[in-house]
């Protein structure tokens, strides 16, 4: 049995404006909350300071509950490797991340926890903001299957590395991966324990 996660079907969801370059790791959860042995209940934490220094926060408006969907700007998720920023992000509800560029760690481990991380033109994920900014209420697509993004007026094509699609879609980790070879492993695990000297 694989060790499937959650595979990727079309997401619609109402989308949150983040339009900030550079976000790193630290600022999508801060170090203090690193400490949790837990893999859950990160979410609470996520832009914890921004959060705290600001009372009108994007994330804590009204309008924007229940919203699913951030869309941020150039290097998202750049710092240090913490795979908990992508565990604050989908546990605080949001289902994928639209942004210009991201990290490439911050990738890695988007798609090892089944987060659609989507690459659009720095202009069009610009100009988006602005739409979100003006209407909390729009809704946006994520096609991963077509690499298709829509929202009222647009239809955007992006690019996924084809392994990533793969494993998104599939809802593979790098253990479901393995297991996809369970048999293989298993008869070599066999003819291995054959070969090898019986010790006490």
């Amino acid at each position: 049995m694989f060790n499937v996660k959650h595979p990727f079907a079309p997401i619609t969801g109402r989308g949150v404006p983040l339009w900030r370059a550079d976000v790193d790791t630290d600022q999508i959860i801060p170090k203090q909350f690193l400490k949790r042995i837990e893999r859950s209940g990160y979410g609470e934490f996520l832009f914890y300071d921004w959060r705290r220094a600001d009372p009108n926060f994007v994330l804590d408006r009204p309008e924007r509950r229940g919203a699913t969907i951030l869309v941020a700007g150039p290097n998202f998720g750049c710092g240090s490797s913490r795979e908990h920023a992508v565990w604050a992000i989908q546990q605080a509800g949001f289902e994928a991340v639209i942004a210009p560029s991201f990290a490439d760690i911050f990738l890695s481990n988007c798609r090892q926890a089944g987060l659609p991380a989507v690459a659009l033109p720095e202009e069009t994920a610009a100009g988006l903001c602005d739409l979100l900014e003006r209407d909390p209420q729009v809704e946006v697509t994520l096609d991963l299957e077509a690499q298709v993004a829509t929202w009222p007026g647009a239809e955007v094509e992006f690019e996924i590395d084809p392994f990533t699609k793969e494993c998104l879609l599939q809802g593979w980790d790098s253990v479901g991966l393995v297991l996809r070879h369970g048999a293989e492993i298993a008869a070599y695990e066999q003819r291995r324990s054959e070969l090898l000297p019986q010790t006490l």
